[in-house]
């Protein structure tokens, strides 16, 4: 008898209520699940936990086989699902490696020395040149852009309408944009 017509047999017996014939299924299914889980790609202690997945969900839907169709597919479908499932949750958790060599030769990926220096400089820069603008405009950019409020909590703290505002900011904004690529040309950068 080949394996699939066994397969079948047991597992329309186990339907029936065979309980000999249901742990004969499972025993023989084994190293099909298990070479099933390795063509999926899943290696070491991982395939004996998606044969005991596959295992688990046989059980819980052995009432959806339908005897007059071949076993394997069936299996293989579960198999699948279940070597997936498996893979997915591993590839989450990050694998430590050991590796010391490569540790020291990984790169820092804090900020580089200076950095904060540069950041106060350009702040400076901005903070000057947000100053040289006209009121109205350094008011646009202080409360929309720097402090995030809205239009109309700007309008109020202003005295200024949503539509001037809006004008103003774009205005600001040219402007700086302009002073600042001039600054910049003008470092040599």
């Amino acid at each position: 008898m080949v394996l699939e017509t066994r397969l079948s047999a047991a597992m329309a017996a186990a339907q029936g209520g065979d309980a000999a014939a249901y742990r004969l299924l499972l025993r023989e299914c084994l190293p099909v699940i298990a070479g099933m889980a390795r063509a999926q790609g899943v290696r070491g202690d991982a395939v004996d936990d998606v044969v005991q997945d596959t295992l688990l969900t046989i059980h819980r839907a052995r009432a959806t086989y339908d005897p007059s169709r071949p076993f394997l597919p069936w299996l293989r479908a579960i198999t699948q699902r279940r070597a997936i499932d498996r893979l997915r949750r591993a590839g989450r958790r990050p694998q430590e490696v050991h590796d010391p060599l490569a540790y020291e030769a990984e790169a820092d990926s804090g900020p580089a020395p200076g950095d904060a220096l540069d950041a106060r400089e350009r702040a400076a820069r901005l903070a000057r040149a947000v100053a040289a603008l006209p009121e109205g405009q350094r008011q646009a950019v202080e409360h929309l852009a720097f402090r995030e409020r809205s239009l109309d909590e700007a309008a109020a703290l202003t005295g200024r309408s949503k539509g001037a505002l809006k004008v103003n900011l774009h205005r600001a904004l040219k402007a700086l944009r302009a002073t600042l690529r001039r600054e910049k040309e003008g470092d040599g950068v």
